[in-house]
């Protein structure tokens, strides 16, 4: 397996509870686990995440962790289609922070489409899923 240059590791609450979540809801693959502390790498479509259980006393944590986790980051997670993960998620009953939409980024002279939604995870980090929807030249 190669490892991506850039890794987010976020700490859970509820370890069980994560791990279900990327896993059975998304479809995260679980690349491997650890069990001291509980600990597991997840990847999807060449994305990969680590999540750990929240350890009482650590060094990582520069402060106390409250709900929701990870204010001021979302993470975007480019998928070929936004659909499935959706229907999972709207099976579960499971809300969704932002419902799909499409949106177009400036990048020099052109524009970069993306359809995209955004979902919190069981601790309140921001997932951003999205599909490529291309490139348009800016008309000038």
């Amino acid at each position: 397996m190669k490892f991506n240059k850039l890794i987010p590791e976020l700490s859970v609450s509820d370890f069980e509870k994560s791990l279900a979540f990327y896993k059975t809801t998304l479809g995260f693959k679980v690349e491997y686990t650890r069990e001291e502390p509980k600990f597991a790498f997840i990847s999807l479509n060449g994305s990969q995440i680590m999540i750990e259980q929240v350890k009482s006393e650590s060094d990582w944590n520069v402060g106390e962790l409250n709900y929701p986790f990870g204010r001021g980051v979302n993470f975007q997670i480019e998928v070929k289609n936004i659909e499935p993960l959706l229907s999972a998620l709207k099976a579960k009953n499971y809300p969704i922070s932002i419902e799909p939409k499409e949106n177009w980024y400036r990048q020099n002279n052109r524009l970069l489409g993306n359809k995209e939604f955004l979902v919190k995870d069981p601790d309140g980090y921001l997932l951003r899923f999205f599909e490529n929807l291309g490139a348009k030249n800016i008309q000038k």
